[in-house]
């Protein structure tokens, strides 16, 4: 029978919860609070609660879904039938990944550490940065065990350090009072920074990451069942703590900052509090923790999407599937990703609520002692309609027949409105579940 000891399976998820940390926190997730702490001035409070709801709350919510779905993101989606299982998850990693938020990492990275502290701003010079970017990333992601080292242990508290002396510094430097807080912050703070945190879109990137948390841990000799399952729960949640805390530090040196709402945005912000508070060195110094900041998502992403892809198609190694995405991911950095992002934005808001469907039902399954089909089912086909919908209204495709049908939903002009049609389906297919004899059985292979 095997055993584990309790102190090392201790240690290994710690390491474990640094390296989902350091995944979840990318170049974005720095820059938005403090936008939100200048933008919010007195109200940032209620702000960034509302944004650590769906910035940190709903990722950890992620995480413990994969956790109790059993191993990963095609488990979990497979529960919305068989078509839903494939595209769902395949449409997930291609968005926040290749396709989107890999080369976005070393657009970021060269823009905001190269640039401006070389001087150096070129199409030779982006690729040539790009092509060592994610050389780097590739040679962490050869082997699966060893991500959870590289990124745990050197990484990312390299980054916490970083980190925590540009928050102390800009704390204590920056102690003027708040401003009033802008028209948009004004009236309802809680759901406008609700909203900021749903469009960090982490929850995706939870579904992503939860495979190598997974892999991590049983590669460290946490057997699987009740014991990884629990260190893959308390490894998200010490992550989500340490993100809650440094959001929070960043969003008060927004909200403090002598004329906060001058920059451009969060990371010219964050830049200039380097400077003030580190002098001369500030600028490296806060290039070098956007650099890190980029280069543990990138190898998050890079290592989740290539070892889920190895497992959709067998034929294809996780090592060939690496060097297919670091290519893709390499192109459309150097080629520009204005047209990218027009693809990716709509996809994106399609598939959102289809993930936080999804991550509910997983966590509410277990405690009803039923397999839930036709929940599942009726609460999945509605909100990928209903987001469908409102995403061609968006873009103004047939909005003149597609808006009378949407917008009498609650929420629908802060692109909310698919919750409630959403809840009134997963009611409907719970009531068929309850009545129908397929249902009785518990699904015990999804609360393990």
């Amino acid at each position: 029978m095997h055993t584990s000891h309790p102190v090392r399976n201790l240690s290994t998820i710690f390491i474990a919860a640094l390296m989902l940390f350091s995944m979840f926190f990318g170049a974005g997730n720095l820059i938005f609070p403090p936008a939100l702490g200048a933008e919010a001035g007195e109200n940032f409070i209620p702000a960034l609660i509302g944004f650590l709801l769906t910035g940190v709350a709903l990722p950890v919510l992620g995480i413990l879904a994969i956790a109790i779905s059993g191993r990963d993101i095609h488990d979990l989606a497979n529960r919305g039938g068989v078509i839903f299982g494939v595209l769902f998850p395949v449409l997930v990693y291609l968005s926040i990944g290749a396709f989107y938020a890999l080369p976005r990492t070393a657009v970021v990275s060269f823009s905001t550490a190269v640039v401006p502290i070389f001087g150096i701003d070129s199409l030779p010079a982006a690729a040539l940065f790009s092509a060592l970017f994610f050389g780097v990333s590739f040679a962490l992601c050869l082997h699966t065990g060893t991500i959870v080292d590289a990124l745990g242990k050197v990484l990312t508290p390299l980054l916490l350090l970083l980190l925590a002396v540009l928050v102390i510094l800009g704390i204590s430097t920056f102690s003027g009072d708040a401003p009033a807080p802008t028209e948009k912050y004004g009236e309802h703070p809680l759901s406008i920074g609700f909203i900021s945190g749903y469009l960090t879109m982490d929850s995706l990137a939870a579904l992503a990451f939860g495979i190598i948390v997974v892999s991590s841990l049983q590669h460290k000799g946490i057997p699987q069942g009740r014991a990884l399952t629990r260190g893959v729960s308390i490894a998200g949640i010490i992550a989500g703590v340490l993100l809650a805390i440094v959001y929070a530090g960043l969003a008060i040196i927004g909200a403090h900052i002598p004329q906060g709402r001058s920059f451009e945005d969060g990371a010219q912000l964050l830049s200039y509090a380097a400077e003030q508070t580190m002098g001369s060195w500030g600028a490296s110094i806060f290039g070098l923790i956007v650099l890190l900041a980029c280069l543990t998502t990138a190898v998050g992403l890079l290592g989740a999407t290539s070892e889920f892809f190895a497992k959709l198609v067998p034929a294809i190694s996780y090592r060939v599937w690496l060097v297919i995405f670091s290519l893709i991911a390499f192109a459309l950095s150097t080629l520009g990703l204005s047209a990218v992002l027009m693809v990716a934005a709509p996809i994106i808001g399609v598939l959102y609520p289809a993930a936080i469907t999804l991550i509910f039902l997983t966590l509410i399954e277990p405690f009803t002692g039923k397999n839930l089909y036709w929940t599942f089912r009726g609460a999945l086909g509605v909100a990928v309609a209903f987001a469908s919908l409102s995403a061609l209204n968006t873009l103004g495709w047939g909005s003149a027949i597609i808006a009378p049908l949407i917008s009498w939903s609650p929420g629908f002009s802060q692109e909310l409105g698919w919750a409630v049609p959403t809840l009134i389906a997963a009611v409907i297919g719970f009531i068929l579940d309850i009545r129908s004899p397929r249902t009785l059985k518990k699904a015990t292979a999804y609360s393990a």
